[in-house]
């Protein structure tokens, strides 16, 4: 036997039940199947009580819209020969519902159990419909068998109770079918309660532990567990196989693919789960069992979040070697009932912080500082206080416990691209890495955790090409003529998310296409200011991220500070910034290195031929440089070369800048100032010279 549960997805339209039709009539074996409300149904009652409790005449609507679409649903997909009695069920109900809607418009008033009753009707409604389209399906409804008790304010399962009912309604049903609706339960007095939201996957792991299903099926309208959200992630690839600790650390963490109560149930009775797409039902999807993870797996499953943060951090001296002082935090917390999910400590055991939902931050406040008012006035506790708006991440996978030096790629990675690690916390078994970011940096983490794990063999950049002169644009005809040879023998991928010209810039995270990047440059409405394309850039907060300046610009050399200093890598064309005022240099160096990003300009010497990577080679490794004999300039090389007794200087400078080879202002050539000069103080090493340039004629000649 298994049990199936259909999400609002998968029951939400006229074609996506006849998927539900299909999947469950194409098994033989008996099959329990669990039913969700239909897709955003839940919401709409939520809010139709809300505007009828605030005497909104406009619930009125709302209502006949929630009518209308059971109507449409039942016309769309219920055999007619069943559609009267169908109809007359539901119906029924839904006057029901109204009247609840028009009583709560009277006294102004929405109590929470009054509420209960109110989203209890979408799965009343939804299994009836789904039970009438499904040959040979009967429906039982789960307010009959099950059952919850209250806890602080949460409806919690009753699970002896609930037990013993579930076989007194299922051992003697022989139908192939039975349809249940999902989430909905009752007390002890009989009132409606429900499992809370998702609460259909907990409804659907209940039923296959206590029955001893051989699988549990959750139909959903997604492959199956993702490596990370596929909202953020655009390459986020789908989970094979996971144990049942690691599917709890995820769904703990954000991953909204199962309620993450449906988990313990089936655990403890050793019932796989199935994670399958009602809309692409060939996928295999994501299995979940007990079966420990192969050695050559990669060392994390998945990442997931929580957008929505505050971390509560509890301080003083105070605390240093007193027994029971987190108990005290924890069980003020608890007996509230506000949920902690990330513990971090300070091994000198001065301060604790945890983190809980933005919306219970000032509860947890408020019951901590009472708790604690006696500390706090004698000054052993010298601070309660929240940080909002913050971001949790967890990385996850059990194979942690075997890499050496997950922790340290993990955080170095985050490093290099300027996030900064607020808290974070892992556990002796090594299944999981939490930690708390700025909310502003989420999703450059999760991409540049996810490129740094999944995607390995392969690394990204994101590159900021400004200026589309002759080197911006031999640069991307460049790119775009490597990329293919880039990918499959370096393992490098190359995505163009910024382009500026002198007078239009445009920025996208979706990448641009290099075959079309003139056209879509040129729709652009932005102007190429410095300040606009500093604030384009920065503001994308992209991984990775490269900023190309093929300009002979000194405006846009002066943005390389602020973008070294935001750990945006800068490689540069342009000569100025290496050939002004020394202590500028130097000071873009020492930003790079401190940030631990990259500040090239290897153009500016050599016309591109790896002169600086050689010099710094034999440097490191431990050579004196005692002289270099160059041309340093390949504009003056032309220009010594070209000059002669028929061609005078001023042609030669023209034949360089018709050729290619000068600044769009040859001055920046003519006057050295393409390299500009400093004598190593640690000896006769030269990092960068400054030259003259003494032009002899024969003032016999002609020219």
């Amino acid at each position: 036997m298994k049990v199936l549960k259909f999400g609002g997805t998968s029951v939400g339209t006229v074609d996506s039940l006849r998927n539900v039709k299909a999947i469950v009539e194409g098994n033989t074996e008996p099959l329990i199947v669990v039913v969700s409300a239909l897709g955003g149904i839940t919401d709409q009652l939520i809010n139709t009580a809300r505007q009828a409790a605030s005497a909104d005449a406009s619930h009125v609507e709302s209502y006949s819209k929630i009518v209308e679409r059971h109507h449409r649903v039942i016309e769309g997909i219920v055999p007619e020969v069943r559609r009267p009695e169908v109809l007359a069920v539901t119906d029924k109900l839904l006057e029901e519902l109204g009247n609840i809607y028009r009583g709560v418009s009277l006294i102004k008033d929405l109590s929470d159990r009054t509420l209960d009753i109110i989203v209890s009707y979408g799965e009343r409604i939804s299994s009836v419909i789904v039970a009438n389209i499904i040959d040979g399906a009967v429906h039982r409804d789960s307010l009959s068998f099950i059952r919850t008790t209250k806890q602080w304010d949460k409806h919690i399962l009753d699970n002896d109770v609930t037990q013993c009912l579930i076989h007194s309604v299922f051992d003697d049903i022989e139908a192939p079918v039975v349809v249940v609706p999902g989430f909905i339960s009752c007390d002890s007095n009989g009132n409606v309660t429900n499992l809370g939201r998702g609460g259909s996957d907990y409804t659907a792991a209940i039923l296959a532990a206590t029955l001893s299903a051989d699988v549990l099926e959750i139909w959903t309208d997604v492959d199956g567990f993702m490596t990370a959200d596929p909202r953020v992630i655009n390459n986020a690839l789908v989970i094979d196989r996971l144990s049942f600790t690691e599917a709890m650390e995820l769904c703990n963490f954000g991953a909204k693919v199962i309620y993450p109560p449906t988990i313990y149930p089936v655990f403890h009775k050793n019932i796989p789960i199935v994670i399958k797409n009602t809309f692409n039902p060939g996928a295999p999807g994501t299995w979940i069992s007990d079966e420990p993870a192969a050695s050559e797996d990669k060392p994390i499953k998945g990442i997931s979040s929580i957008n929505d943060t505050c971390l509560i951090t509890v301080k003083g001296l105070g605390m240093v070697g007193v027994i029971g002082i987190n108990s005290r935090i924890f069980n003020a917390l608890a007996h509230d009932g506000i949920s902690v999910f990330m513990v971090s400590q300070a091994a000198s055991e001065n301060n604790t912080s945890f983190a809980v939902r933005n919306a219970d931050a000032t509860h947890a406040l408020k019951v901590l500082r009472e708790e604690f008012a006696p500390e706090l006035s004698a000054g052993s506790l010298t601070e309660i206080s929240s940080q909002p708006d913050l971001a949790t991440v967890a990385i996850v996978g059990e194979n942690m416990k075997h890499a050496v030096g997950t922790a340290g790629r993990l955080f170095n990675t985050l490093g290099r691209n300027g996030i900064s690690v607020i808290a974070c916390a892992q556990g002796a078994s090594e299944t999981n890495i939490s930690f708390v970011i700025d909310s502003c940096n989420l999703r450059k983490a999760l991409n540049v955790i996810h490129d740094s794990f999944f995607l390995s063999d392969t690394q990204v950049l994101n590159l900021f090409v400004v200026g589309t002169g002759k080197v911006g644009c031999k640069l991307l005809e460049q790119i775009h003529a490597q990329q293919d040879n880039l990918l499959n023998k370096k393992s490098l991928s190359l995505r163009l998310v910024g382009i500026a010209n002198s007078r239009q810039c445009y920025f996208t995270r979706d990448g641009i296409d290099i075959d079309s990047w003139e056209e879509i440059l040129s729709r652009s409405e932005l102007p190429a200011t410095p300040q606009n394309i500093l604030d384009g850039v920065i503001k994308m907060n992209i991984f990775n991220s490269v900023f190309v300046d093929c300009t002979a610009n000194e405006d846009i050399a002066k943005l390389y500070l602020p973008l070294l200093s935001n750990n945006i890598n800068v490689v540069a064309a342009n000569k100025i910034a290496a050939s002004g005022a020394y202590d500028e240099y130097v000071a873009l160096k020492r930003m790079a290195r401190k940030k631990g990003v990259k500040f090239l300009f290897e153009t500016n010497v050599g016309a591109g031929l790896p002169v600086i990577n050689t010099i710094n080679s034999l440097i490191n490794s431990g050579d004196r440089i005692l002289r270099i004999e160059a041309v340093l300039s390949g504009t003056l090389n032309y220009i010594c070369n070209a000059v002669s007794g028929t061609i005078p200087l001023t042609q030669a400078i023209e034949m360089a800048m018709n050729e290619g080879y000068s600044e769009p202002d040859p001055r920046i050539d003519l006057t050295g100032s393409g390299i500009q000069a400093t004598d190593s103080a640690k000896g006769p090493t030269i990092i960068r010279s400054k030259f003259s340039i003494v032009f002899i004629f024969n003032w016999a000649s002609p020219s």
